[in-house]
C-alpha cells in the first residue's frame, strides 16, 4: 500500500477513535490530504470539534454520532463516502496516540506536492514571459513560491533558510523559445556593436548587465572582454577586443572566432545601449526563472528528500533569480526593497516536532472507543488553518 495513503488513513482513524487528538493536529489542514474524500472527512471532524460535539466536550466514551456526524458533513462536499469507510480508517490506525506522527507524514507529502505544483506554475509563467518579452508573470509566481516555502517551513517547524544541496539537481541550460531566439540574438549582437563602436556607452549598462545575461555564451564572453577593457581604462576597438579575446583563450578554444568579431563591427548601427541592455535583461530574467523552476521541481520530485532540506534547497535555487531581479530593478531605477529584519515568529508550529515525544496512552477497547489521554506536545495557540 502507498505509505502516504496509509498515513492519511491512520490520521483520520486516530481522530475517529480519539477526538482529543485533534488538539495535537491544529497545524494540519484539510488540503494537506491528497485524497478529496480524506480532505472532506478531516474538515468535517474539525467542524464538529469547533461546534463542541459531545465527543470532544466530554472526553469520555466516543459516541457513534461522532462517526455518523462526520460522514454526514463530509458527504455534503464529496461523493462516494459511505458509513463503512470510517471503519476502514479505524482499522488502518495502529495507535491513535501516534496521530501527530501520522499527521507529520501527511504534511510531508503535502509539502512535496505543493512545491512541485508551484514550481510548475513558475516555469509556465517564465516560458510565457519569454515568448512575450516580459518579466512580470515570472516574478509574481517567484514571489508566490517564496511565500509558500516560508509558510511550509514554519508549518514543518523549521527556519526558511537557503542551503545549497550537496549534489545540485541535473538541469540543462534554458534557451529562449525558438520564436524569440532570433530576436534575442539580434538584440545581443546590436548591443555589442554599439558598445564596441561607442565605448562610453558601457557606462549605461556596466552597473547592472552581466555576461551571464546573454543567451549566447559567445556574446557573453565578448561582453566580458569589453567590460575588462572598460574597467582597465584601455581603448576599445576591433584590435584591442580581438587581443583581449586571445588573452582569455577564447579564440583558441573556439568560443569566439574572428569572423564573429568582424560581424559585430560590420553590423554596427544606431541604437541605445540602455534600451538594448534592458531587452537582454528581460530575456535573462525569464530564462533564470525557468531554470530555477526546473531545479526546484527536480528537488520536489525526489521523495527521499526531507521537507526541511527540500525547502532550504528550493529557497537556494531561487537565489539566482533574486540576483537577476535586483539588477533588473536597478536597470529600471527601482532598487529592490530591503529584506525584513524581523526574526521568525515566537510561536513556531510544531509539525515536525512530532518527531515528538508523545507518551503512550491506553488503546481504546472498542471501535469507536474511549478518548485517549495522550499528552503529545501541543502546538502553540497561533495556528495555520
Amino acid at each position: 500500500m502507498n505509505p502516504l495513503l496509509s498515513a492519511e488513513q491512520a490520521v483520520l482513524g486516530a481522530v475517529l477513535l480519539d477526538p482529543g487528538q485533534l488538539a495535537h493536529l491544529d497545524w494540519l489542514a484539510p488540503d494537506h490530504f491528497y485524497r478529496p474524500i480524506h480532505q472532506a472527512l478531516f474538515a468535517a471532524l474539525r467542524k464538529l470539534r469547533t461546534e463542541n460535539h459531545p465527543a470532544v466536550a466530554t472526553g469520555g466514551r466516543v459516541p457513534l454520532s461522532w462517526v455518523t456526524g462526520a460522514v454526514a458533513e463530509a458527504g455534503n462536499h464529496v461523493r462516494g463516502l459511505t458509513v463503512v469507510y470510517p471503519h476502514t480508517l479505524i482499522s488502518a490506525c495502529p495507535r491513535p496516540e501516534h496521530a501527530p506522527v501520522y499527521g507529520r507524514m501527511v504534511l510531508e507529502g503535502a509539502i512535496h506536492r505543493s512545491v512541485t505544483a508551484h514550481a510548475i506554475r513558475l516555469h509556465q509563467a517564465a516560458r510565457a514571459d519569454a515568448l512575450q518579452g516580459e518579466v512580470e508573470g515570472a516574478l509574481h509566481h517567484a514571489d508566490v513560491l517564496a511565500g509558500v516555502l516560508e509558510d511550509l517551513a514554519r508549518r514543518w517547524g523549521s527556519e526558511p533558510r537557503p542551503a545549497a544541496p550537496a549534489t545540485p539537481p541535473p538541469t540543462a541550460p534554458v534557451a529562449p523559445p525558438s520564436v524569440r531566439a532570433e530576436q534575442v540574438a539580434e538584440d545581443e549582437q546590436i548591443l555589442l556593436a554599439v558598445l564596441a563602436e561607442r565605448p562610453k556607452a558601457m557606462d549605461e549598462v556596466v552597473d547592472w548587465l552581466r555576461p551571464g545575461d546573454f543567451a549566447d555564451p559567445a556574446h557573453g564572453q565578448l561582453y566580458r572582454c569589453l567590460g575588462a577593457l572598460h574597467h582597465r581604462g584601455e581603448p576599445i576597438d576591433r584590435i584591442t577586443v580581438l587581443w583581449e579575446a586571445q588573452r582569455r583563450g577564447l579564440l583558441a578554444d573556439g568560443t569566439l572566432t574572428t569572423e564573429q568579431l568582424t560581424a559585430i563591427y560590420d553590423g554596427v548601427g544606431p541604437g541605445s545601449a540602455e534600451w538594448l541592455g534592458e531587452q537582454i535583461m528581460r530575456s535573462s530574467v525569464a530564462r533564470t526563472a525557468a531554470a530555477s523552476a526546473r531545479a526546484i521541481r527536480a528537488l520536489a520530485e525526489n521523495e527521499t528528500l526531507a521537507p526541511g532540506r527540500l525547502i532550504s534547497h528550493a529557497l537556494h535555487a531561487l537565489g539566482p533569480l533574486d540576483e537577476v531581479r535586483a539588477r533588473w530593478q536597478a536597470a529600471n531605477g527601482h532598487p529592490a526593497p530591503a529584506p525584513p529584519t524581523d526574526g521568525p515568529p515566537t510561536a513556531q508550529v510544531h509539525a515536525a516536532l512530532a518527531r515528538s515525544t508523545a507518551r503512550p496512552a491506553a488503546r481504546p477497547s472498542e471501535c469507536p472507543g474511549p478518548a485517549s489521554t495522550s499528552s503529545a506536545a501541543r502546538p502553540p495557540s497561533r495556528t495555520h488553518g
